[in-house]
């Protein structure tokens, strides 16, 4: 027992450290699988094979993108070093927005975790202690908001929305347009390629990432989290307030539902904002968001979700419990 007197007093900076670390060992593994993704992309992905498979049109594409979680289940902080290679290999912005949006929600993983922590999901059976209203209407409406603000999006011009340096290479690629021949590459080099692409991503996606957590860090421990209940009862108030505390929480979307479930003081509407806003954006996802787009596009985009969520978390939960309980 003598070790135990060496053991260092608890502090505010230890508080800190000790919470960073537990989100950057629960956030840095999904970056990894992101990055080894996005080389392979990078490596392995014909150029402008995207825009080949998917519809000419440019609004049913963005209407599919929405369901590409379910195929390619990422959590947020996989997804954008994926959309980033994605859209430098021809998939269109709308889309490409779209998917990044949509699929740290609309993804298989997530609807199970919601499913569990809503006690709507038991075994074999589902319904057996309530209904599924929160998972169908997590999904349902995280799909509607994900391609709202994919559509919008088409209104502009990747120079107006990507990082000068994306958006460069995708109109060299466009100028280009398969004229130049490169020399034929094998596996090994591919490989190698990819593995290189993914060295890069990482570096660059770990550190915008590691500056979100350390504020996210300090808020956690240092924030007295009670003061919330205050305005639990009032909707015009725990909507809000739910949505700001997904921001600097940060969570995983394949874990955050396992938080909002206790929550008991505040209605199903505040949790379903919570559960939509926060694997869109967040405090991590803004300095994310900002290896890819243009720091204006990041607060408008941070903004009208903000609204846009807040806005039909409300008569969204309401809409789906009604056709839930339907005779």
């Amino acid at each position: 027992m003598i070790f135990l007197a060496d053991l260092p007093a608890p502090s505010r900076m230890g508080d800190i450290l000790m919470a960073f670390l537990s989100i950057v060992f629960e956030g840095a593994p999904y970056i990894l699988i992101g990055t080894i993704f996005s080389g392979i992309i990078d490596a392995f992905l014909p150029a402008k094979l995207l825009d080949r498979v998917l519809p000419k049109s440019k609004v049913l594409s963005t209407l599919i993108a929405g369901f590409l979680g379910l195929v390619f289940p990422v959590c947020e902080c996989a997804v954008v070093p994926v959309i980033r290679r994605l859209v430098q290999k021809g998939l269109p912005l709308s889309c490409a927005v779209t998917y990044m949006l949509s699929a740290p929600i609309m993804n298989p993983i997530v609807a199970i975790s919601t499913l569990t922590a809503f006690k709507e999901f038991s075994g074999l059976s589902f319904a057996t202690a309530g209904n599924a209203t929160m998972t169908i209407a997590r999904l349902s409406l995280g799909y509607l908001v994900a391609v709202i603000v994919g559509l919008i999006v088409l209104r502009f011009k990747p120079g107006q929305v990507l990082r000068h340096s994306i958006a460069n290479k995708i109109a060299e690629a466009a100028a280009d347009d398969g004229h130049t021949h490169a020399p034929a590459v094998g596996f090994n080099g591919k490989l190698v390629h990819a593995m290189r692409s993914a060295m890069r991503d990482f570096l660059d996606t770990a550190m915008y990432f590691a500056i979100g957590v350390a504020i996210t860090s300090a808020f956690n421990t240092q924030i007295n989290q009670s003061l919330l209940n205050t305005v639990a009862g009032n909707d015009w108030l725990a909507i809000p307030s739910l949505m700001g505390l997904a921001i600097v929480l940060s969570l995983c979307s394949t874990s955050d539902a396992f938080i909002a479930a206790p929550m008991t003081a505040f209605s199903m509407a505040a949790k379903l904002a919570f559960l939509v806003f926060g694997p869109m954006m967040d405090i991590k996802l803004l300095f994310m968001y900002s290896s890819v787009f243009q720091r204006k596009f990041v607060v408008s985009l941070l903004i009208g979700l903000f609204i846009l969520i807040g806005l039909l978390s409300g008569p969204w939960m309401q809409l789906i419990q009604s056709l839930y309980h339907k005779p």
